[in-house]
């Protein structure tokens, strides 16, 4: 049984690529940086994002649907399991691949992990998560008129798209499961697209519903509920920085979560970006002692835990 400390590291779904292959090169790319926190004494978890992928394989099923096929349409927590394990595949031998050629002796595994939300969420009489493709707005308004609980909204003037609800995480179905593989010297890869989400109905057992849970939320509450002292939100940018993309941009090293908070208060952070990442830092920090999240890209992660990269959100 490992002591080590153990840390949750959350990879966002943009940086796995579009298709099997690029998804495959930027694992190899990921994994050494992986292994090097390992190789720094830590225990890992794995997460990641799955936007476009869960979007891939939820247009091809309604398209074949659509065709007049035997297969029917396939539901958001169905098609976000498929993504977590066609990922989590990829993931497990890229990361395997690694820890052959440094010698390591760990395994590792792919947890289909479903994610509990309240059934009562204020998220579900108000979707606003964009999923699947972009149409016209006939043929929104059509499945509108055809499926009533289904909402589509005009994006931006590019086209139409369905929104789903998006509750926030409150607990980790495989929890167990997911402990029980770290205390046998397991990687693991878990909560993928922030989990399938699920509520519990009267009996106590649990059942998917259309949401999509955002991932980074999702990551915060796998750190909590695995006893996680980091969390790692890994993203495209070395740092967090207040005024982006205006001459007065500056990056931060640390930041308390009051501090992080008051600059969230005051708008610094893009809505669709960088905000669901400090809200969960934020959260995760306040969820106990000593604990930390570092928001950083991928390759500065190793560096991160010297506190020479990435920015640092604590108490």
């Amino acid at each position: 049984m490992s002591s080590d400390p153990r840390i949750v590291i959350a990879l966002g779904g943009n940086a796995l690529g579009d298709n099997p292959a690029e998804q495959r090169r930027a694992i190899d790319a990921a994994a050494p940086a992986l292994v090097g926190l390992i190789a720094q004494g830590y225990e890992i978890i794995v997460t990641h994002g799955n936007g476009p992928q869960v979007g891939a394989i939820h247009q091809a099923f309604a398209t074949a649907a659509a065709a007049g096929g035997k297969m029917g349409p396939v539901g958001l927590a169905e098609c976000t399991a498929m993504s977590q394990g066609y990922i989590g595949y990829q993931l497990q031998q890229g990361i395997a691949r690694q820890l052959r050629l440094a010698g390591m002796p760990w395994h590792v595994a792919t947890v289909v992990t479903q994610v509990e939300v309240a059934a009562d969420d204020p998220a579900f009489g108000d979707p606003t998560k964009p999923v699947g493709a972009f149409v016209d707005e006939a043929t929104a308004r059509a499945a509108m008129a055809a499926n009533p609980g289904v909402k589509y909204v005009d994006d931006a003037g590019r086209g139409w798209r369905r929104v789903v609800a998006s509750p926030r995480p409150i607990g980790i179905v495989e929890r167990d499961s997911i402990l029980n593989l770290l205390d046998h010297e397991f990687i693991v890869i878990a909560c993928g697209g922030g989990g399938v989400p699920v509520v519990r109905d009267p009996a106590g057992d649990f059942r998917g519903v259309e949401a999509v849970v955002d991932k980074d939320f999702a990551a915060a509450t796998l750190a909590q509920a695995c006893g996680a002292h980091d969390l790692f939100i890994l993203t495209a940018v070395d740092r967090v920085a207040v005024g982006w993309g205006t001459p007065a941009q500056r990056d931060l090293e640390s930041l308390s979560a009051a501090e992080a908070e008051a600059l969230a208060a005051a708008g610094e952070f893009g809505a669709g970006s960088m905000l669901p990442k400090i809200r969960a830092a934020i959260g995760f920090v306040r969820s106990g002692p000593d604990r930390r999240a570092t928001i950083c890209s991928l390759a500065g992660a190793p560096h991160a835990m010297a506190g020479n990269a990435g920015t640092l959100i604590h108490a």
